[in-house]
């Protein structure tokens, strides 16, 4: 089960971290990643983060204002959100992948399981 937590109001330029909590002992055996929906929009990938934190993938939308990060032992991932932009404004998910292999260009299908998800809206 995954939960995320962290999202709100706020202003164009300013921060949130979102957080998703993991229940069961395997976390740290998953690929983390975000993704996030705007209303009439699909579900974009946001970021990724390999299971060792070897690896990172952003999209290009949000390199250099977002950093994904993971804590094994608090089964917890987060996304850091800086110099948010009204186009930021979705409801966030995070997600868990089984598979080790890291992709370029992730996709929803790319992932086994997803949280319910926490708004953020960015108000200009």
């Amino acid at each position: 089960q995954l939960v995320e937590s962290g999202g709100g109001l706020v202003q164009a330029g300013d921060s949130l971290r979102l957080s998703c909590g993991a229940s069961g002992r395997t976390f740290s055996s998953y690929t983390m990643g975000w993704f996030r929906q705007a209303p009439g929009k699909e579900r974009e990938f946001v970021a990724a983060i390999s299971r060792s934190i070897g690896n990172l993938n952003y999209a290009d939308s949000v390199k250099g204002r977002f950093t994904i990060s993971r804590d094994n032992a608090k089964n917890t991932v987060y996304l850091q959100m800086n110099s948010l932009k009204p186009e930021d404004t979705a409801v966030y998910c995070c997600a868990a992948r089984s598979s080790q292999i890291w992709i370029s260009h992730f996709r929803t299908d790319h992932f086994d399981y997803w949280g319910q998800g926490t708004q953020v809206t960015v108000s200009s």
